[in-house]
This record gives C-alpha cells, sequence and structure tokens, in this order.
C-alpha cells in the first residue's frame, strides 16, 4: 500500500473539522488513549477540533493531516507556543491514524513530517506523552 500524502493545514473549515471528528472517535473507539474517555460524542469530537482551529490560525500549533480516498485517515499537531525559557521545544500531540489506514507507515510519515515542520520553527525538541508499551511508544521508539 502506498502511504498518503502528509501535509500542514493552516485553517479548518467544516468539512475538515468532520473528518478529523471521525478520526479522532475511531481512535477512541479503537482504545486509544488520547485524553478522551467513550462514549466519545460527535459534538465533544467536533467540539475540540474547532478549538484546535482557533490554535491553529493563531500559530500555537501546526496541525498536519494525511487523506486517503474516503477523506483524512491521520493527524498530528505539534504545540509550537511554550514557555518563554523554552523557546527550542514543541509538544508533540494528538497523533491519530484511522484504523483503516494502520500499519501502512502513516505513522512515521506523520512524525516526518512534524520533525520537518519543527525545525522550521527552530524547535530542537519534541516532547510527547504516551502509553508505555503501546503501539504510539513503539512507533516513537523505532523512529528514535
Amino acid at each position: 500500500m502506498i502511504t498518503p500524502p502528509v501535509r500542514r493545514v493552516c485553517a479548518l473549515d467544516d468539512r475538515l473539522i468532520d473528518q478529523l471528528a471521525d478520526v479522532l472517535i475511531d481512535c477512541v473507539e479503537g482504545g486509544a488513549s488520547v485524553s478522551f474517555m467513550l462514549p466519545l460524542s460527535r459534538d465533544r469530537a467536533v467540539a475540540f477540533w474547532r478549538r484546535v482551529a482557533q490554535g491553529v490560525v493563531a500559530g500555537e500549533r501546526a496541525l498536519l493531516v494525511a487523506e486517503d480516498a474516503r477523506g483524512v485517515c491521520g493527524t498530528v499537531q505539534l504545540v509550537l507556543d511554550q514557555p518563554e525559557n523554552q523557546p527550542h521545544r514543541a509538544d508533540l500531540a494528538k497523533m491519530l491514524v484511522h484504523r483503516r489506514a494502520r500499519c501502512q507507515g502513516l505513522g512515521a510519515a506523520l512524525i516526518r513530517a512534524a520533525e520537518n515542520v519543527a525545525r522550521e520553527y527552530g524547535k530542537t525538541l519534541l516532547v510527547l506523552d504516551t502509553v508505555t508499551g503501546g503501539d504510539a511508544a513503539r512507533l516513537y521508539q523505532r523512529l528514535g
């Protein structure tokens, strides 16, 4: 399978928010530990992405998405807005890959794209939080 391309999004419209909500809901329903608990309503998922959209427009975070023929299938965020004493740091947040797109190299592509964006902003340290021993932890470890 071909890994879908990853692109940076600078503004979110309703269509993109709906598709990102689908990915978030799928990941939570699949057991992902991403700060949401079941049941995750569409309204809560959409509200989350609307808040993310505000941060993207404000330049506080970078949002990357990957799309396949069915729409958004993966995403990751970089929280760029950091305390004054940590200008070198960004937080890697909400890396989500829809179950239909897993095991195709998309997680690695999202991380590499996030690293490239971080470099553009002069960020030399990416910080993340994940479940020890989970799929994401293994991916992060494999990518260094």
